[in-house]
């Protein structure tokens, strides 16, 4: 072997800093060669290193990409951080470390696809979770996970939510992890299509099941929504909330820094005081009790559990919140006080929630939705699933019910006991038009989606019978944490521009807070970045660029196709084929 060529390269890791290294490169004299190429022999320590085509070591990267996918860092913190310890980068290069990272994390996630799915075997199998999320209606992101370990399989950026678009990307993991034993997905047309289809395709005789608690929420939205809305655009007409937030921000500024010591001598007369005694005090404890009535109004979120809509109805609370404020505004008048500036507080309180006495069409509006309301109450309470929040938490109050194959059965029951008593309650003629619609809308969903609600308990090869989840919250709680970190890392409240240009291996990084995923990928997050380097010896690197992949074209509007739709040429072109004629025949 002879030197063929040397060269200085320059090297930039965490644990040697910046440094210059001398490499020689040798290749035989004799030109023997092997599978048609001469034989060369180039130095290993560097690969070992640093990228390729880079000056930046592998340990470097993996800094900035645990750093920015999994502790959700900005890019000045760490570039501080990195510059502490001797490495220099800019705000540029961290962003294409973290997309490169996420590069290759895709590509140790396939390349380990074989052991992977050998430890999902020796579970007896895994249960296949859809699901789809985004801002906004943009920056899908469709990701497959298995139920049972709680790890991510696939993910990757579709156009929009089609059938055709999701079932390629299911049969790619089905080829790499395995058939799953089971299929959960929401609700939806195109993923239950893509369910569907994909069954047929692997020929599969496995249960595809229909998350509950998106039945649920689908019930309460289209029971309420309509109702919700009509007495939520009642409320905003009378402007009972801008006239009460008005009057308490007044009675603030007028007793100013008299307001601590007024609200400390309320607070005593509440004590002191009769319950049978409807008289306001006078002066400064008068103004703070008034203020005080119209604050507990303005505080109606208070009576939610801060789950959004359907599972809070915030404009029945706030309604029947104005209600009882009237009711006491009404008792106090009826002595009245005889401070007058405590009475025309008073006055002007009641007129402020002289509309939601209205009986029409405020209160009919108000029953019907606290009719549906009940009805939806009735079906939750028929799922069991008032323990269980609807972003994927569980709330920590109590165990969820229906995650024993004995519960399971009891929550079956009490659907089907469900359904029968509101066949029987159902008016079959008469003015109850609205009961009638509202139940006809529960039967209907259930006889719709009844097949998939049901088929949870999984015999499994060993003999064992294990559970799927009866909701989609596992995957739904990985959705906020990605939310989550992409809110720490960007800094923004909204994330649609963020969600659209993100990186869909930043699902895979989720994984890395798994103890048993990371052994298998690497043995332990100290030997990631080995593992990379070892991606590269072999030729199994990441293959191409989160640019060139390729998507299904649809009649959406990706951010790519915009720059097209959007620019001058376009314009032009179109403008001036506009503005010509035909020649006259």
């Amino acid at each position: 072997m002879g030197v063929h060529k040397t060269r200085d390269r320059r090297g930039l890791t965490l644990v040697h800093g910046a440094f210059r290294a001398h490499q020689v490169e040798r290749v035989c004299l004799a030109g023997c060669r092997q599978r048609g190429a001469r034989i060369h022999h180039r130095p290993a320590a560097l690969a070992r290193l640093l990228l390729p085509r880079s000056t930046v070591g592998y340990d470097v990267m993996v800094a900035v990409g645990m750093g920015r996918y999994v502790g959700g860092r900005q890019r000045e913190s760490l570039r501080a951080e990195l510059s502490e310890r001797g490495v220099a980068l800019s705000t540029g290069q961290i962003s294409r470390l973290g997309r490169r990272f996420l590069d290759y994390l895709e590509a140790l996630h396939h390349d380990r696809a074989p052991t992977l799915r050998a430890a999902l075997g020796s579970d007896g199998g895994w249960p296949m979770h859809l699901d789809a999320t985004g801002e906004q209606g943009r920056g899908t992101l469709f990701v497959v996970l298995a139920g049972w370990r709680r790890w991510v399989l696939g993910a990757w950026k579709l156009p929009t939510e089609r059938a055709d678009a999701m079932l390629p990307r299911m049969l790619e993991v089905a080829k790499r992890f395995g058939d799953p034993n089971a299929i959960m997905r929401d609700l939806g047309r195109a993923v239950i299509q893509a369910a569907t289809d994909f069954v047929a395709a692997r020929d599969l005789d496995i249960a595809v099941l229909g998350c509950h608690l998106h039945l649920l929420r689908d019930v309460g939205r289209d029971l309420m929504r309509d109702t919700h809305d009509q007495l939520d655009r009642c409320l905003r007409r009378s402007r009972v909330r801008p006239k009460l937030r008005a009057l308490a921000r007044e009675l603030g500024r007028q007793l100013g820094s008299r307001l601590p010591s007024a609200s400390l001598a309320l607070v005593e007369w509440q004590q002191q005081a009769e319950l049978s005694d409807h008289r306001l005090p006078e002066g400064d404890v008068g103004l703070a009790a008034v203020r005080l009535l119209a604050q507990h109004v303005l505080d109606f979120p208070a009576d939610g559990a801060n789950l959004g809509f359907p599972f809070d109805v915030p404009m029945l609370a706030l309604f029947d919140r104005a209600r009882h404020a009237a009711r006491v505004a009404d008792a106090h008048w009826r002595t009245p006080p005889t401070d007058p500036k405590v009475r025309r507080a008073l006055a002007r309180l009641r007129a402020a929630l002289r509309p939601v006495e209205v009986q029409v069409p405020v209160e009919q509006i108000a029953r019907r939705l606290r009719l549906r309301k009940s009805l939806f109450q009735e079906l939750r309470e028929a799922l069991r699933l008032n323990d269980i929040k609807p972003d994927g938490a569980p709330r920590p109050a109590r165990r969820p019910r229906g995650d024993t194959a004995v519960e399971l059965d009891g929550v079956r029951d009490a659907v089907r006991r469900l359904s029968v008593v509101l066949v029987r309650r159902r008016p079959e003629r008469g003015p109850a038009t609205d009961e009638r619609a509202a139940i006809d809308l529960v039967l209907d969903h259930l006889e719709r989606h009844g097949p998939s609600l049901w088929g949870h308990a999984i015999r499994l090869p060993d003999g064992r019978t294990r559970l799927v989840a009866r909701t989609n919250n596992n995957l739904e709680g990985s959705f906020r944490a990605l939310k989550h970190v992409e809110r720490r890392r960007s800094g923004r409240k909204t994330l649609t521009q963020d969600l659209e240009h993100l990186h869909p291996g930043a699902m895979l990084a989720m994984n890395l807070n798994d103890p048993d995923y990371v052994d298998i990928l690497c043995g332990s997050l100290d030997r990631l970045a080995a593992a990379f380097a070892g991606l590269d010896a072999r030729g199994r690197g990441p293959a191409r660029p989160l640019a060139e992949q390729v998507m299904i074209a649809t009649a959406s509007l990706p951010a790519a196709d915009k720059r097209i739709v959007r620019s001058d040429a376009t314009l032009r072109r179109l403008n001036a084929a506009a503005r010509s004629r035909a020649p006259r025949a």
